[in-house]
């Protein structure tokens, strides 16, 4: 039993000294660093493509909306309906003396 454990103990000391050695650490150092900001980069990265998507659902619904709006438009200033009103109001044509022109 002295024996595995004095290997092991050696086993320990050798990896903490080579990890904590002036030639490795840095290394592992940096690849560690730069690991985080790969994880961090991509999150951000699919964070932003979430937002991209939300944005273009918002404004496809807005252009349906705009659509049905125009087409309300449409149906409201119909000849066909401004007559009908204009006649449920008993409104006439003008007369020539009646129309003013306002130029822009």
């Amino acid at each position: 039993m002295a024996t595995t454990r004095r290997k092991s103990k050696s086993f320990k000391e050798y990896l903490k000294n080579l990890i904590f050695s002036s030639q490795v650490f840095p290394f592992i150092l940096t690849f560690s660093v730069m690991g985080i900001l790969f994880v961090l980069f991509r999150m951000k990265g699919v964070e932003i493509n979430y937002k991209i998507a939300s944005f273009n659902k918002d404004i496809d619904k807005i252009a349906l909306e705009n659509k049905e709006l125009k087409a309300k438009k449409a149906r409201l200033l119909s000849i066909k309906r401004l007559r009908g009103m204009a006649k449920s109001y008993e409104l006439k044509q003008p007369k020539r003396k009646q129309i003013i022109v306002i130029p822009k």
